[in-house]
């Protein structure tokens, strides 16, 4: 996999935020390096404290095509806008190609909820299309489209 791209998050809980993540864009969690079953393995034989081993998590692209998502844990809780989001098509399109399926939309926003996001916006305007501002269960806003 390439990886010139890597998507960085900050999170107070970066395992239940990348688990979040994982299931919103059918990503599993980064395998551990080769030589060790799990991570926990891998953590206790580089000398991490368990207290630590929420301190970083990662999730990629089972198919090897979408960026790893990298989230690290920080003290200090989210502030203000995100600077940068992401939109999130549903689960098997392709993106932006013919009207959106409202009806779809919402439903996933819905399931999205019942994991912890909160839904912040509904724009509908005839000239930019159809989406729905997000926010995941540490604040991070992002759009279904």
């Amino acid at each position: 996999m390439d990886r010139r791209l890597q998507i960085v998050m900050d999170a107070h809980d970066p395992r239940a935020v990348g688990d979040f993540w994982a299931h919103v864009l059918g990503y599993v969690q980064d395998p551990p390096p080769e030589g060790f079953a799990t991570w926990e393995d891998t953590l206790r034989a580089w000398g991490l404290p368990e207290d630590r081993w929420n301190d970083a998590y990662a999730i990629v692209d089972p198919d090897g095509r979408g960026p790893r998502l990298f989230l690290q844990k920080v003290p200090e809780a989210k502030a203000g806008k995100n600077r940068l989001h992401l939109d999130v098509g549903l689960p098997g399109t392709a993106g932006h190609g013919g009207p959106p399926d409202r009806p779809a939309i919402r439903a996933r926003a819905g399931e999205l909820e019942a994991l912890g996001a909160t839904r912040v916006k509904e724009f509908d305007d005839a000239q930019q299309g159809y989406w729905i501002v997000m926010q995941d269960p540490e604040g991070n806003e992002f759009c279904l489209v």
